[in-house]
């Protein structure tokens, strides 16, 4: 689970998004910003987590807040996702998992008795200054945005 808490500046980070743009987080300096770090594109649990932020980002845009989805899968599997849920905001393809581990969202899990290494499902939310100023690590997928504002 990440070590990153309230208070803490957030990793600085450099990826590419579904379309291949580079995005960082300098480019939302001065903007709050929703961080969502999800397992796998497609399935059930990152579609319904993905769908609530996208039925609720009028509400973010109103409140200031970009909103960014993160995981490990491909740029062609995570447009793939984005058109298909018809999602307004970007997600960054973090192949090489640079931004899965600078936040500290990498690491041993369990499914129905197995074990590996996979992504933790959290959120992270940082504000004008780059400064943690929520961490969701119990995320309630199709309840998610009632978490974060």
């Amino acid at each position: 689970m990440t070590t990153l808490k309230i208070g803490d500046k957030a990793p600085d980070f450099t990826a590419l998004d579904q379309e291949g743009n580079t995005i960082t987080l300098a480019d939302y300096k001065g903007k709050k910003l929703v961080v969502f770090f999800y397992p796998k594109a497609s399935t059930p649990g990152c579609t319904a987590e993905a769908c609530n932020l996208r039925d609720n980002y009028q509400t973010f845009q109103n409140q200031g807040y970009e909103v960014i989805g993160v995981s490990a899968d491909s740029a062609k599997r995570q447009l793939n996702f984005k058109n298909k849920n018809e999602l307004p905001y970007s997600l960054l393809a973090d192949e090489d998992k640079k931004v899965i581990e600078a936040f500290g969202v990498w690491g041993p899990k369990k499914f129905m008795g197995r074990e590996y290494d996979g992504i933790h499902r959290t959120t992270f939310v940082i504000d004008e200054k780059g400064i943690i100023t929520e961490v969701i690590g119990k995320v309630k997928t199709k309840d998610h945005t009632a978490q974060i504002l």
